[in-house]
């Protein structure tokens, strides 16, 4: 199946007891033992596995092209499920420019039990060669890179990490299965912030993490999930599976929209510079070409004037939302450096645009005004 058929049908079935379409959200925490004391309907107890979490699981494993997959209560529970692979003495190659909170568990999470990290600011074959120790077991690439929307080669980092014994996990959050499957570029994990464009009605927190074999790394990650207990409850499971289903067409329109926005940013005398992988101008756009299938529904741009610009910029818009987050319906902007680290490698004048379902005139003729003024 296409990937529009996958993301409506994948992990559902017709309710058997009513027939319905849509999935009957199932709450129960724990389920009925028959008499000999077995479970012949495979479920337990909440925390090993649930209906509607298994749906879920079920859908992104699809497509991702991957084997299985672990739903969590978070983004960053799915994040730091794949850290947990990780022993005391290891190395992860961790990229230069990503969501910023990677670094956090890195070095809070990961460090105190005795793994170290290092960034890089390319995913070359070269730099990636040049970065690796002989302890490295991790190289974890973001791409598209938040917030400057970098996009990493994932097949030739693959081939270099592998080479060397280590596992590359690709965050496919940004792009989503849909733009981009790492899987299929050599990833052994892949992991999503379903809170984005997956559930994509800004109503739902989770993240997953998606296994390309069935392996021993898969049954850690399973193993991660039911004893750690990050789990995704059910009606997040059933709120993402729903977001699932529009997914495509959401996508369809918000890249459509983003890309028209980022050409005509482009052309701003306010600014600088935009960051999108859409445009030819981005300097990986041969990457782009050959890894994603659109630039997706998020871009960046640089005012001039800084950071006191960009601040001023972001509080003049008016249909445009001031939020956090991104991938939902509505369109929001981010001044992303005033909520990052000190040290950030995100320019001060930088603002983040999530596109959502608005007509893009109008945001366009919003995002005028607001520069203009």
């Amino acid at each position: 199946m296409r990937p529009e058929t996958l993301a409506l049908h994948a992990g559902r079935r017709i309710d058997a007891a009513t027939g319905a379409l849509a999935p009957p959200l199932v709450l129960s925490t724990t389920f009925e033992r028959d008499a000999d004391g077995s479970y012949p309907r495979g479920i337990v107890y909440g925390r090993d596995a649930a209906p509607n979490r298994e749906s879920f699981e079920r859908a992104m494993a699809a497509l991702e092209g991957g084997s299985s997959a672990a739903a969590f209560a978070s983004g960053m529970a799915a994040m730091t499920a794949a850290l947990h692979l990780l022993r005391p003495g290891d190395h992860v190659l961790a990229p230069e420019v990503c969501y910023y909170n990677l670094h956090n568990a890195l070095e809070e999470i990961a460090a105190p039990w005795g793994v170290t990290w290092s960034s890089v600011g390319s995913y070359t074959q070269d730099a990636v060669r040049t970065a690796l120790r002989p302890e490295t077991r991790m190289i974890w690439i973001e791409t598209p890179a938040n917030p400057l929307l970098s996009v990493s080669d994932i097949a030739a980092a693959s081939e270099v990490a592998h080479a060397a014994g280590a596992l590359v996990v690709c965050d496919n959050t940004m792009a989503t299965p849909l733009l981009q499957q790492p899987i299929s570029h050599g990833a052994d994990l892949v992991v999503h912030s379903a809170t984005k464009f997956i559930g994509g009605h800004s109503d739902v927190t989770g993240g997953v993490v998606v296994c390309a074999e069935e392996d021993a790394v898969a049954e850690r990650i399973r193993r991660v999930q039911t004893v750690g207990g990050g789990v995704m409850a059910p009606f997040d499971a059933w709120l993402a599976l729903r977001g699932l289903g529009t997914l495509p067409v959401r996508l369809r329109a918000q890249c459509a929209s983003a890309l028209r926005i980022a050409m005509a940013l482009a052309e701003h005398p306010c600014v600088e510079v935009v960051h999108y992988p859409g445009l030819l101008s981005h300097p990986d756009s041969v990457v782009v070409a050959r890894q994603m299938s659109g630039g997706g529904g998020v871009l960046s741009f640089e005012v001039r004037g800084g950071a006191e610009a960009a601040m001023a910029v972001a509080a003049r818009v008016r249909l445009v939302a001031r939020a956090t987050s991104f991938g939902g319906l509505h369109t929001t902007i981010e001044h992303r450096a005033s909520i990052e680290p000190p040290d950030t490698p995100t320019p001060p004048g930088l603002l983040r645009l999530s596109v959502g379902l608005e007509h893009v005139d109008d945001l366009l003729e919003d995002l005028d005004a607001a520069l203009r003024a």
